[in-house]
């Protein structure tokens, strides 16, 4: 079986390279070709000798996701959905703006957390991603986009916030990240990169150590008995721990905020007073906040707030002094907003067999 050199970052391909009787600074080259030019195919790569494109064809070959779908939206949003197995596909997002174009990818193939309002937690959980295939997503979206490395970046900003809890796939996202801020691979600034996260604390904290990126935290309430309801996590990682890791986070991190994310829900945590007590939750960590509208998907219970009801809490908050953006939904209407992705997924968890034994 050969290896799939998608996956590896600069380290482990010289590693690779040297392995096969040939020089380390190979590895850069190969990366180049593999992630800025978008080249698949050794015999290609025409900078490499005949001898190495033989080696490489030989103990290696380089494989991406396949594409079950491609969806526009109207405000030019684009989903891609991609296999990954019977049964399994995930869902990678692009959404252009006028100076930037951010892409969404996902880092497990369902996801463990079961947040109540989210219709990825929703589906169950399969299995955690490889680098490949979280790599392969940039990939593929830059193929889709015509992107290359002589033309202007497509691509300029990466999140994870897709389907998935990066933190709980440490290791491969990790190596994903190497790969995305190598000058060889894909030349993300961390600042350009942001993992989103409901707060995996032991995890956060190795992050920060070992290659800190932008951060958001996926809060959506301001006390444990909320949160609880809202994202079970909290449970075992409360929000007094939570803000404690995000103050060491601070310490190493490439922006001097972090971001809170916060779903709004009408009637669940959308008041004048709930507002007042996120202000207390986050005092003394500089921050902004996102407010989300609630984005509907089949078989939840929760409303969006009210436009005016944003606004107020909102208000609120920028009176304490906090920066707040509300964001804009987009590609809701081909399912590619905040909260709708779902892919498929072969669920191991028995989740909605579990949730069938409650009913009873």
């Amino acid at each position: 079986m050969t290896l799939n050199l998608l996956g590896l970052n600069r380290a482990e391909l010289t590693q690779f390279l040297t392995g096969l009787g040939e020089k380390p600074f190979r590895a850069r080259q190969l990366m180049r070709w593999i992630h800025q030019e978008g080249v698949a195919d050794f015999s290609q790569m025409t900078d490499l000798s005949k001898t190495a494109r033989q080696r490489l064809a030989d103990h290696a070959h380089v494989e991406v996701p396949a594409l079950v779908s491609e969806h526009i939206a109207g405000d030019g949003t684009r989903k891609w959905v991609l296999s990954l197995g019977p049964g399994n596909a995930i869902e990678t997002v692009f959404i252009p703006e006028a100076h930037r174009g951010t892409l969404c990818i996902s880092s497990q193939v369902g996801c463990a957390l079961e947040c109540s309002f989210c219709s990825t937690g929703q589906q169950g959980f399969n299995r955690n991603l490889t680098t490949a295939e979280i790599i392969g997503q940039v990939w593929w979206a830059n193929q889709a986009l015509g992107a290359n490395h002589s033309n202007e970046r497509v691509i300029s900003n990466v999140v994870l916030m897709g389907m998935g809890e990066p933190l709980l796939n440490y290791d491969a996202v990790v190596m994903a990240l190497d790969i995305l801020l190598d000058d060889f691979g894909y030349g993300l600034s961390r600042r350009r990169v942001t993992l989103s996260t409901s707060g995996v604390i032991p995890a956060l904290d190795r992050l920060g150590e070992r290659i800190p990126v932008a951060l958001a935290v996926s809060l959506h309430a301001p006390t444990d008995e909320l949160r609880n309801q809202l994202v079970p996590i909290n449970r075992k990682y409360p929000l007094a721990a939570l803000m404690a890791a995000c103050r060491r986070y601070l310490k190493t991190a490439p922006r001097d905020f972090i971001t809170f994310e916060y779903v709004m829900l009408a009637g669940v945590n959308d008041s004048d007073l709930q507002a007042r007590q996120l202000i207390d939750c986050v005092r003394d960590i500089p921050c902004k906040f996102n407010l989300i509208p609630f984005n509907p998907f089949p078989g939840s219970d929760y409303r969006r707030s009210s436009p005016e009801r944003i606004s107020r809490f909102r208000d609120i908050l920028m009176a304490a002094g906090l920066i707040v953006t509300v964001r804009r939904t987009r590609g809701d209407d081909i399912d590619a907003a905040c909260g709708q992705l779902a892919g498929k997924v072969v669920d191991r968890s028995r989740r909605h067999e579990k949730r069938e034994e409650e009913r009873i």
